[in-house]
Order: structure tokens, then C-alpha cells, then sequence
């Protein structure tokens, strides 16, 4: 039976987190009420990108974008659009519905136009748990024509030529890492996908693998049979329940059709798939500390060389992606290296994924071109700054990274252009900091995080890093001096030197770019002992303005009871008393309580 209308529903975890999950089943409720449940096909999807806007519910062949939507609304959408046919505008995103009530399909909204979705080419229209509907849209396709139409050889060379870098954050590329375990000859080799997404605020990955796991098995297949090896894993960080239970049904699935197994395709080649979990180390996300995890030690990185392409997992010849490039791969081989190649810029082609976040209206998932600007992805896709506040930097590249300012922001997203601003490209971290963050605690944030990720194998990175960060709790609290200053960023530079992996050898970078970009906001907090993001607790109090409406919010939320004021009068608060939480400043709806 051929359904006449499809209703998709976003189920990636941030409309999860929402209550995306009880949307099912008040739509089988409701339809099954109606007597319509076979005349419509309920698909639970990977994650649609537009996260601020979530949980969605998109209904085709209108191709109507409802957002926000709540349990209660389901009852509408079923009784008013798939019973009766009227869509039910109150629901729909106001930027898909035009002044005379047409439609705008959802992907020509301007969030979604100057992106390109190339590794997120199926998430938000496939379900995930149906190997058919992926097929359907050319999957594993690149597969078939990688084993009986090239030789691995080929494979490699085409890969070459697509110029696709590591999208991990090391940006090798990623055809020429495959040529040095294809030329090293051994009676096993291993691929492995690095699923270990570690940075704050990243969320690339598992919405990759809840929303198109094939996609990544594919892309793992093609490398094995390029580099001649049989066996792959799939390295998984254990809180993406989720995802990993996606994994497992998709490997699953392709076992069943005989797309992953012994003599795929009839071609002779075999090859199988493992799902290895890791505890959640942020230094697993480095090769060779996944290696030794993967093998049963602890993840601690070793001296390279030997690289894993010479020496991996068991000491055979390994190569290891992230999650990204190998959604990319199936698309290449497929449709060609040529039209990859013709998107992005000379040195950086193809497109990158971003997880958008921090002061930003329209957070969540883009994919964009290489050489798209930073001001383009924040304002035209990201939709600028909540409350026209004024930005004051954007952090790629998560720990790893580096804050660029405002200034910069024309700059084009590129490898090597963000690394010689002192940023990085990361795996894919985008956050956005406006006029009221403090830059300081930012940087103190980023190194408490790589303190306690650190393994602890070398010096550098175990005292280092801890030394760092005492030293911004010194600054942050206006106890520092500019001689502070100066040693924090001589140290910076020794750890960024002598640290034997890339945890330590990026965790500087925060506090290198922000020095370099914007020394007076550190000078600000140890000379004037002023903290002008208003943030730093030792540094500030609270104030109410004359705009207060004296609705008592800020009063019956503070867990001090320090603020007082009768209702319609302005309040006060007793600075003495205060610890300086906040709360009193986020609660307020007219924005009359500031920090100074």
C-alpha cells in the first residue's frame, strides 16, 4: 500500500531531550482515533539541524514544517492537516509559510540555503533503522561500484583526487593516509572509525550515526577494501546510547542483505564489523591512545612514529577515521572525485560540519563549503546574536581551538587560515561569545576541562595544564598581576612544545589566540580589577536598574533572599548578603538587573 502522506519526526537527541519521544505515539493514538493510521507513514528521523526550533514534525508531500511542537499539538496536526487538509499555521515555522499562505519547502529557509549537505545529505529524511529507505536515496552504492568496478588502487587515487582532508581535526588528507597502509604490506590490517566525540558542545558525530549509520559503514567498508583490510571497528563513546544502538541495528540490517560479511557483492571480498565502546576519555579522541584502548589498556598516547597506517592496532597496519570523512566517502566515490573537488577552495575542498552553538539564535547542525565565511555561518545561518548583543568572538575547534575576534570575522573557513589566526578547524566546534562573556573564565573553563582529560603520561600536559589553569583562577579572582600574565603565556608555549600528543599540544591554544587577540579584557582583571564581561564572581556585584517592574521574580528566585522591594516598586539588593549566583540577572524579564 502506497501511504498518501509521510510525517517525519525529528528523533535526533536535542529534540529528544525535548520530548520528541511521546510524538510517535500520540500520532498512532490519534490516527488510529480518525481511522486514517494506514493511510499514513510515521518515519522517526536523525536529527533535521535547525535544533533551536525542535522537536519537528514535517508532513509530505507539502513538505509543511512544524516546529516546537508539543505532545498537545498532535492532536491538531492529525485532526486539522492529515484529516481535513488544512494545515494548521499556528504551528508551522513562520519562515516556511509566506504572507499569502504558500509553503516554502523547509530547506530553502535561509538557515538552510547557503549550506551544502553532503555528510548530512540523509539526516532528517531517512529513517535510520530502515536499510531500504538509505538504499533508496544511493546507498551503498559507492560500495558496489568501489568492489567490482575499481581496484583499491583506484579507490585510493580517486580519493587523492577529491582532496577530502581528515575532518577530525588533524586535516591530513585522506586519500594519502590510506596510500601508506596500502603500501605496507602485512597479513592483517585494520580501518577503525573514531566515534570518541569529546569537545564541549560537539554534537557532529551522533547526530551522524543517529540519524544515517550506513552511511559511516559504508564509508568504513570502502576504506578496508582500499587498504586490504578486513576487519573494521567502530570506537564509540558509551554515553551516545542512542547511537550506538543505531550501530547495532545497521550492522544488523547489512549483515541480513549480505552487504557486510563474507564475498560482498560477489566481488571476494569480506570484511566485518565491531563496535567497541570507550568510557568517555577525552584523549581517546588521539589514535594511538584509541589504539590502546581499543586493545584493552588505558588510552595513553604513544611517540609517533610509528604511524598507524606502519604500526596500529596489534601492532598491524591501521588506518583510522573520524565519523565525518567516512559519511563523505560513499558520496565520493559515488558521484566522483571531480564534483567533490569542485566545491570548497584550493587547499580545503568539500564541505564541514559544524555544531553552531553559545550566544546564537538558530543553534544547532550546518554543513557549509569550505571557504564559506565565519560572519555567513553566524549571521546568515545562524541568524546573529540574541538581543542584538554585540559579538565579541567566535571559538572553533572546541579546547583545541582558539577565540577569533569580531574583526576577523570575514575570514573564510579554511584549514590553514583559521590555524594561522591561532584557531583551529577541530572536529567541529562553533561557539559564539557575545559582549557578556569574559573571555578569562572562558579560557579557564576550556583548561579545567583539559586538566581533567589530561592522561597524565607526560609532564608537560599533567602539571602544565594544572598549572594553567591556577593560574587564570588567579587572574579571574583580580589577584594577578601583569607579570602573571606574561608567565602564563611563556608557559602556554612550553606545553604547546614539548606535550607529546594533541590534547596537550592544542589544550594552549585557548589561552594563546586570547592573549594574542585580547590581552587588555586579561589586563583589565588584574589592573583595574575589573572583569568586563561582568562574570568573574570576585570581580563584581549586582545592581538594579530604574527599568525594574518590581514583579518580585528576581526576589522569589535568589536562594539568599538578599534582594527585596514591594510589588511595582524598584528593588534592591543587599550586596553584603549576595553570593553572586546570577540567578536574580537571568530571571529577570526586562533585563534591570546588571552586573558591574
Amino acid at each position: 500500500m502506497i501511504e498518501r502522506a509521510h510525517v517525519l519526526i525529528c528523533s535526533g537527541s536535542n529534540c529528544v531531550s525535548r520530548g520528541a519521544k511521546t510524538l510517535s505515539a500520540e500520532f498512532e493514538e490519534h490516527l488510529a482515533r480518525l481511522e486514517i493510521r494506514d493511510e499514513i507513514k510515521l518515519v522517526n528521523t536523525g536529527c533535521v539541524g535547525l535544533c533551536e526550533q525542535g522537536p519537528f514534525v514535517i508532513v509530505y508531500p507539502e513538505g509543511v514544517f512544524y516546529a516546537q511542537v508539543k505532545a498537545k499539538d498532535i492532536k491538531t496536526i492529525c485532526e486539522e492537516h492529515l484529516y481535513k487538509g488544512r494545515i494548521v499555521e499556528k504551528l508551522v515555522f513562520d519562515e516556511t509559510l509566506t504572507a499569502s499562505k504558500d509553503i516554502i519547502a523547509f530547506d530553502e529557509i535561509k538557515f538552510y540555503s547557503k549550506q551544502t549537505r553532503i555528510a548530512l545529505r540523509n539526516c532528517g529524511l531517512i529513517n535510520p533503522d530502515d536499510i531500504e529507505e538509505y538504499i533508496a536515496k544511493d546507498g551503498y552504492r559507492g560500495l558496489g561500484k568501489a568492489l567490482l568496478e575499481m581496484t583499491p588502487l583506484e579507490v585510493i587515487e580517486e580519493m587523492m583526487a577529491s582532496g577530502l582532508r581528515g575532518r577530525g581535526g588533524g586535516g591530513f588528507p585522506t586519500g594519502l593516509k590510506w596510500k601508506f597502509a596500502y603500501n605496507n604490506e602485512n597479513d592483517q590490517k585494520y580501518v577503525i572509525c573514531n566515534a570518541d566525540e569529546g569537545d564541549p558542545g560537539a554534537f557532529m558525530d551522533r547526530a551522524l550515526l543517529e540519524g544515517d549509520p550506513h552511511s559511516i559503514l559504508e564509508g568504513l567498508m570502502i576504506a578496508g577494501y582500499a587498504i586490504g583490510a578486513n576487519k573494521g571497528f567502530v570506537y564509540v563513546r558509551i554515553e551516545y546510547p542512542s547511537a550506538i544502538e543505531k550501530l547495532k541495528i545497521a550492522i544488523s540490517q547489512s549483515k541480513e542483505l549480505g552487504l557486510l560479511g563474507k564475498n560482498i557483492f560477489g566481488s571476494g571480498f569480506d570484511f566485518d564489523i565491531e563496535i567497541r565502546l570507550g568510557a568517555g576519555a577525552f584523549v581517546c579522541g588521539e589514535e594511538t591512545a584509541l589504539i590502546a584502548s581499543i586493545e584493552g589498556g588505558r588510552g595513553m598516547s604513544r611517540n609517533k612514529p610509528p604511524f598507524p597506517a606502519i604500526k596500529g592496532l596489534w601492532g598491524k597496519p591501521t588506518i583510522i577515521n573520524n565519523v565525518e570523512t567516512l559519511a563523505n566517502i560513499p558520496a565520493i566515490i559515488y558521484g566522483g572525485a571531480k564534483e567533490f573537488a569542485k566545491i570548497g577552495t584550493e587547499k580545503s575542498k568539500g564541505t564541514k560540519v559544524f555544531s553552531l552553538g553559545g550566544n546564537i539564535m538558530n543553534a544547532g547542525l550546518v554543513e557549509v563549503p569550505m571557504g564559506t565565511t565565519l560572519r555567513e555561518v553566524i549571521y546568515d545561518i545562524g541568524g546573529g546574536i540574541p538581543k542584538n548583543k554585540a559579538l565579541k568572538a567566535v571559538q572553533t575547534g572546541g579546547p583545541s581551538g582558539g577565540a577569533i575576534p569580531e574583526s576577523l570575522l570575514d575570514l573564510k573557513i579554511e584549514y590553514e587560515t583559521l590555524i594561522e589566526v591561532g584557531s583551529m578547524m577541530g572536529s567541529g566546534g562553533m561557539v559564539v561569545i557575545d559582549e557578556d562573556s569574559c573571555l578569562v573564565d572562558i579560557c579557564r573553563f576550556y583548561l579545567e576541562f583539559t586538566v581533567e582529560e589530561s592522561c597524565g603520561k607526560c609532564t608537560p600536559c599533567r602539571e602544565g595544564t594544572k598549572k594553567m589553569y591556577e593560574m587564570l583562577e588567579i587572574i579571574s579572582s583580580g589577584e594577578g598581576t601583569l607579570e602573571d600574565i606574561d608567565r602564563l603565556e611563556a608557559l602556554a608555549k612550553t606545553v604547546k612544545s614539548s606535550s607529546l600528543c594533541g590534547l596537550g599540544q592544542a589544550a594552549p591554544n585557548p589561552i594563546l589566540s586570547m592573549l594574542e587577540h585580547f590581552r587588555p579584557e586579561f589586563e583589565s582583571h588584574v589592573v583595574e580589577k575589573v572583569c568586563p564581561g561582568g562574570v568573574c564572581k570576585a570581580l563584581i556585584h549586582f545592581e538594579v536598574t530604574d527599568d525594574c517592574i518590581g514583579c518580585r521574580k528576581c526576589a522569589i528566585n535568589c536562594p539568599v533572599d538578599c534582594i527585596t522591594g514591594a510589588v511595582k516598586e524598584k528593588h534592591e539588593i543587599d550586596t553584603s548578603a549576595c553570593i553572586k549566583c546570577g540567578i536574580c540577572k537571568n530571571v529577570c524579564p526586562v533585563d534591570a538587573i546588571i552586573s558591574i
